[in-house]
């Protein structure tokens, strides 16, 4: 038998570099202190207390909205219970997304209660039954509801955006890199043997190493951006606009190094693939706020 080296100077059909799953988190900069909440309640909302209350109604809307939006969309709204797999229940219906093309489809809605931290607000010492009472802030940790909206993307493939209705309304994104080269691989006309998760072959892997490599922000903020214009949102435009945007960050950040193995050292097992390859996945996840 080969040893490791003869095997991958030798035998290695397909070599390719690519970013591969990354989840990356949004948030609002000016949510993020007390002073930039109650100035985003009283002058752009117009809320004579500012107060969390006044969050909750916010909030109250945005699922409203979501509930529209998945009833005019004919969307399953599925109740995850704890350990289930999400990406399994939500596949079926991705992959028949994608196999009727177009410009993109949320094809499933889920809600999981998961713990995260929310702004809250109540009446300071000596003020509880004043009219108008000063109100101290701070943030509290609670499990509240989440959405995930699964979806398929014309760029990026098999995708979710994660969402609460709770400020400062963070959100999450998760896209993978290979999804994404596989998309400028068919743009291109150039073929490929696609696996679950990466290549097995491509008829040019040079071009296909030059796409991996050209992955980066624009083509993220294109997919946060098509979809922030159609999906609901506890924020309006008018609020965008006054600067109460999200910035995207990485929560989780992975890159893999794939090789093909041109053919296996010993013989195949029978009912099991010829093609045998090696996958290195390095994994960067940023702490925990």
């Amino acid at each position: 038998m080969a040893d490791y080296a003869t095997l991958l100077r030798d035998h290695v059909s397909l070599e390719v570099r690519c970013v591969d799953r990354f989840f990356l988190q949004g948030y609002i900069p000016k949510l993020q202190s007390v002073g930039m909440v109650c100035k985003f309640l009283r002058w752009q909302r117009h809320v004579p207390i500012p107060s969390s209350a006044a969050f909750g109604k916010i909030g109250d809307a945005y699922v409203k909205d979501l509930q529209a939006y998945a009833k005019n969309n004919g969307l399953q709204v599925v109740h995850f219970k704890k350990g289930e797999n999400k990406e399994q229940m939500a596949r079926p219906l991705i992959d028949a997304a994608a196999a009727a093309g177009g410009d993109g489809k949320v094809v499933l809605i889920g809600v999981a209660q998961e713990k995260t931290p929310v702004w809250r607000s109540w009446p300071a010492k000596g003020q509880e039954n004043k009219p108008h009472p000063h109100m101290e802030w701070g943030r509290q940790s609670g499990f509240v509801n989440h959405y995930y909206f699964y979806m398929w993307d014309p760029d990026w493939g098999p995708a979710f955006i994660k969402t609460n209705a709770y400020a400062p309304w963070p959100i999450g994104i998760y896209l993978n890199g290979h999804e994404w080269a596989k998309r400028q691989l068919e743009i291109a006309g150039i073929d490929y043997e696609a696996l679950d998760n990466g290549f097995g072959s491509c008829d040019d892997p040079a071009a296909l190493q030059r796409i991996c490599d050209r992955l980066g922000p624009e083509p993220v903020r294109n997919f946060y951006w098509r979809w922030f214009n159609r999906l609901p949102s506890p924020l309006t435009h008018d609020d965008v606009k006054a600067g109460y945007g999200y910035e995207l960050a990485f929560r989780q950040f992975e890159v893999s190094d794939t090789r093909v193995f041109e053919r296996p050292s010993v013989p195949p097992q029978a009912g099991r693939s010829s093609r045998a390859s090696s996958e290195t996945t390095s994994t960067w996840a940023a702490p925990t706020r």
